[in-house]
C-alpha cells in the first residue's frame, strides 16, 4: 500500500460522504430521491417533507395517514390580476393559503424567513367568489402567489412548495437592510421560470 494510493483513498471517502450528505432523501424511508421529486404537507408540523415516488403513492388518498400528510399537487395556474388589496396584506410579495378549517394565512418573504399574517376568512371567500380558481385551490397545499412589489403584476396559484421555495431564495440573497442588489433579480428570475402545469 502507497501513501497515494491511501490519501486518494480517505479524499474519495470524504468526497462520497459528502455527496452522500448533500443527496435528498425521503424523509419517510430514506430513499435517494429525485432532483424533482413529490413533497408531502405536513398538517401537524406545518412543513413540506420530501418523499419519493413510492412513499407519495401511500398519500394520494386525502385520508391517508388520518390526513396528518398530504400529497402536494403539481398544479400551476396563471391568473390574472386578482385584487388582494381587500385582504388587507400591506405587502407586495406575499403567498395565501386557505386552511383545511376554513382560517386563510398570508405569508411573506423576509430575511428571517416567512412573515405570517391571519386574512379575514369572510374577506377571502368574497375574493374567491369573485375568482372562481381561488375556490377551487386545495386547501394547505396550493398558494395563491403574488408579486407586485417593483412594478410587477403575478398572480398564480402554486404548490405550496414553490412558495417555500422562494422564501429560502430571499432569504439567501437578501443583503443589508433593503436586500442589497441581488435579491429582487433573484425574484424576477424565480418568477420568469415559473411554468404553468397541470
Amino acid at each position: 500500500m502507497t501513501a497515494d494510493g491511501a490519501l486518494a483513498r480517505v479524499i474519495r471517502s470524504a468526497a462520497d460522504r459528502a455527496a452522500r450528505a448533500e443527496a435528498e432523501v425521503c424523509e419517510l424511508c430514506a430513499a435517494r430521491v429525485a432532483p424533482d421529486h413529490p413533497h408531502l404537507y405536513d398538517t401537524g408540523a406545518a412543513e413540506v417533507r420530501c418523499v419519493c415516488g413510492p412513499c407519495s403513492v401511500l398519500f394520494a388518498d386525502d385520508g391517508a395517514g388520518e390526513g396528518r400528510y398530504r400529497i402536494v399537487p403539481r398544479r400551476r395556474q396563471r391568473l390574472p390580476r386578482v385584487d388582494t388589496g381587500v385582504l388587507g396584506v400591506p405587502v407586495g410579495l406575499v403567498f395565501f393559503v386557505p386552511r383545511s378549517d376554513g382560517t386563510v394565512t398570508a405569508q411573506g418573504p423576509s430575511p428571517a424567513g416567512a412573515m405570517r399574517w391571519e386574512v379575514d376568512a369572510a374577506a377571502w371567500q368574497r375574493l374567491a367568489a369573485a375568482v372562481p380558481q381561488l375556490a377551487a385551490m386545495t386547501p394547505d397545499v396550493e398558494a395563491l402567489l403574488v408579486n407586485t412589489a417593483r412594478g410587477n403584476d403575478e398572480h398564480w396559484i402554486v404548490p405550496v412548495d414553490d412558495c417555500y421555495r422562494m422564501v429560502a431564495l430571499v432569504r439567501r440573497e437578501w443583503r443589508g437592510l433593503s436586500g442589497g442588489g441581488r435579491v429582487w433579480p433573484a425574484v424576477e428570475q424565480f418568477f420568469r421560470e415559473l411554468t404553468e402545469r397541470s
